[in-house]
């Protein structure tokens, strides 16, 4: 599950305590990153700390929660209104707030505002991949140069030729880099044999997709062996052979 940052921005101390209390014994993807009781503070913590989910209070001293919201260049995080009074949440429903809670805060509506927003990030990064994977990556003679690699946190932009060769491991796929690195995607080989067919990798076996300007060698036998640039031997499927032979023909 998508971990979240949060910040608390409530004036009254006993309101954090307990919503901290809460969130640490329910919600164990929310980690508190900083608490404000005011909304200087408050937006202090948000330009310091990058949250992607903000618990915020109507009412406080020194102005109230939309107020907070109307300073800020930009709000690219999601909301949860906290409030003991009900006539706010029609306005909060109209600043886009994820959720609304009124106090005292009932556990079960706590853990479906929290699964919300959860939902809501997770939607949100899919659609950056994609977009990123549609607009951002550069082609070149019709071939993709980098690739968009999902994480739990986000993602990775990697770059093609970086890849040495990719690893069906189940139903994940583990990518080996030029550096030495390995990384573990939630994708199987076949997905990305797909993707990456036009752009220089090759199926040489169930088990192994590479790059082919990373083959630096072939050893003879029943299907035989390619050597790749960092040193690995990968065995080659007898009916993989020949299309693999032919990738050096003409």
């Amino acid at each position: 599950m998508t971990e979240l940052r949060a910040i608390i921005i409530e004036d009254e101390e006993a309101s954090r305590e307990t919503l901290t209390n809460y969130l640490n014994k329910y919600c164990p993807n929310v980690q508190i990153v900083a608490q404000a009781e005011n909304i200087n503070k408050g937006k202090a913590d948000i330009i310091e700390h990058n949250p992607n989910l903000v618990f915020l209070d109507v009412e406080m001293p020194y102005g109230n929660g939309f107020d907070l919201l109307e300073q800020l260049d930009s709000i690219d995080f999601e909301l949860i209104f906290v409030t003991a009074y009900s006539n706010y949440a029609l306005k909060a429903l109209n600043m886009s707030a994820s959720y609304y809670l009124l106090k005292p805060i009932d556990i079960e509506e706590l853990i479906a505002a929290v699964e919300k927003v959860t939902a809501n990030i997770e939607n949100i990064e899919q659609l950056r991949s994609a977009q990123i994977l549609k607009t951002n990556l550069q082609v070149e003679e019709h071939r993709l140069k980098r690739i968009v690699l999902p994480e739990m946190e986000g993602f990775e932009v990697a770059q093609l030729k970086d890849i040495v060769y990719c690893k069906a491991n189940d139903n994940l796929t583990d990518f080996v880099f030029t550096d030495g690195r390995k990384k573990t995607i939630c994708k199987t080989l076949k997905h990305f044999d797909e993707v990456l067919s036009e752009s220089g990798f090759f199926r040489i076996h169930k088990s192994y997709l590479l790059n082919m300007e990373h083959v630096k060698g072939y050893v003879r036998g029943k299907g035989g062996y390619a050597q790749l640039s960092n040193g690995d031997e990968l065995e080659i499927a007898v009916r993989r052979k020949q299309d693999f032979l032919n990738q050096f023909v003409g």
